[in-house]
């Protein structure tokens, strides 16, 4: 049996075990999918894990051959009413444990990187937790992924969904972080937006190591109240350390050297005013130019004698695989695109996405490509990769099952180092269910 297959039969094998407590994903357990129709539990999930950007009829057609007896939209529509989403939701759990037992390692540590994507679904003005109005232009609708991605293995381990009003990724990161649980060696590779002690303490606690990119020292951030402790010079790399507290004393005030007082209303979980007043934490900050007139900082609890600051900048480096991923995930898995406009149907798509990128990506993993040239090494074709995998789980690969290995093998990119692209920020309106793809 080719490794595809295995993974393949893992997936059917976790729907089927879904079935044995079908009470637990249900809406009304005690008459959802009890009467044998054309849309079981298994085929429903399977269904809407394959699903593409189509619309909802041509999707039907596809995945059931094109037959006079296909399901219609209503049927459909009816059945998932009845599927908690947080079914999607312990079926991506469930299937990305099976196959994250032995990561692969970065000198000995594994490298997850955590970030947000906003994700535009159907207007609505009524949801209040999702809606935006700018001005006088129409408004638009949204929801706030938050991920945790393993560098090396390229899938994702931990997500959280939020409506875009309430977005607080701060508590995404905190909530992952202490549900996270491995014997490797951890580090937590993450963005500018996280930067907060309280973030740096969950990781901490983990006896895990965090990689920030940090405010500048002359900016409003964390480095703004340290300036005192570090260098007086441009580029530096050093190790302090600092008692956090909210206690405003003499003796705190008098030994900023010492002690750092933040304002109550900053959230920090590990300080107690009566029984735990002061955190310690050791840190050590980088700076570094990027350009003639502009430096990056670094805070991390990463020790010296481990990676050296070159080191230390390549592993950060490292954190754009979390974009690129998400682009994967938007344009050539389809999170872009949604066939419902209520809510809870949006969360089941988006976990059906998460599931289905991990499952591609499991099996690209195991795919090796030769081909090298002394001008360019080579990649697999993860669009591609993720088109193949998609037919080979649905109904028609059952006929004629595809060599997924073989296919994937087939295509490959060029590596092209050093290429950039300004990002382009802008509120994109949801595509419409009137202009899908044909």
């Amino acid at each position: 049996m080719q490794f595809s297959e295995e993974v393949k039969a893992t997936l059917w094998s976790l729907i089927d075990e879904m079935t044995l407590d079908l009470g637990r994903f249900t809406v009304n357990p005690d008459t959802d999918f009890k009467r044998k129709r054309k849309w079981d539990f298994q085929t429903l999930i399977k269904f809407i894990i394959s699903m593409e950007s189509q619309s909802l009829k041509n999707e039907l057609h596809k995945y059931f051959g094109y037959t006079t007896d296909c399901p219609t939209n209503a049927s459909f529509n009816q059945r998932r009413a009845q599927i908690k989403s947080e079914a999607f939701q312990y079926l991506f759990q469930k299937f990305t444990a099976t196959y994250n037992t032995k990561s692969n390692l970065y000198k000995g540590y594994r490298l997850l990187a955590c970030d947000g994507s906003d994700i535009n679904i159907a207007h609505n003005p009524n949801d209040e937790e999702t809606y935006f109005k700018v001005g006088t232009a129409k408004g638009f609708n949204q929801l706030h992924l938050n991920a945790m991605f393993d560098l090396l293995d390229r899938i994702y381990t931990d997500a959280i969904i939020q409506p875009a009003r309430n977005e607080n990724e701060h508590k995404a990161f905190c909530d992952m972080v202490d549900r996270y649980a491995s014997n490797d060696k951890t580090i937590f590779i993450i963005d500018r937006g996280y930067e907060s002690y309280n973030n740096l303490a969950h990781v901490f606690e983990k006896d895990a190591f965090v990689l920030v990119r940090a405010k500048d020292i002359n900016s409003s951030g964390i480095l703004s109240g340290l300036k005192h402790l570090l260098p007086n010079r441009n580029e530096f790399d050093e190790e302090i350390e600092i008692i956090l507290t909210r206690k405003g004393t003499n003796e705190v005030i008098n030994h900023p050297e010492i002690y750092k007082c933040f304002h109550k209303k900053n959230s920090f979980d590990y300080i107690d005013i009566e029984d735990n007043p002061f955190y310690k934490m050791k840190l050590r900050i980088l700076r570094f130019p990027i350009s003639e007139t502009e430096y990056e900082c670094i805070i991390t609890n990463i020790s010296t004698k481990d990676f050296s600051t070159k080191e230390i900048k390549g592993l950060y480096a490292m954190r754009w695989g979390i974009e690129t991923s998400f682009r994967e995930l938007k344009y050539a898995v389809g999170l872009t695109s949604f066939h419902s406009k209520k809510r809870e149907y949006i969360i089941q798509e988006i976990w059906a996405r998460l599931l289905l990128y991990n499952f591609c990506e499991v099996i690209t993993a195991h795919v090796s490509i030769q081909k090298c040239t002394e001008k360019h090494t080579y990649q697999i074709n993860y669009t591609f990769a993720i088109h193949v995998c998609r037919y080979f789980i649905s109904k028609m690969a059952e006929k004629s099952p595809p060599n997924v290995e073989a296919l994937i093998s087939k295509e490959f990119l060029p590596v092209r180092p050093g290429r950039h692209d300004p990002r382009k920020v802008d509120h994109k309106k949801v595509v419409s269910f009137l202009y899908r793809v044909a």
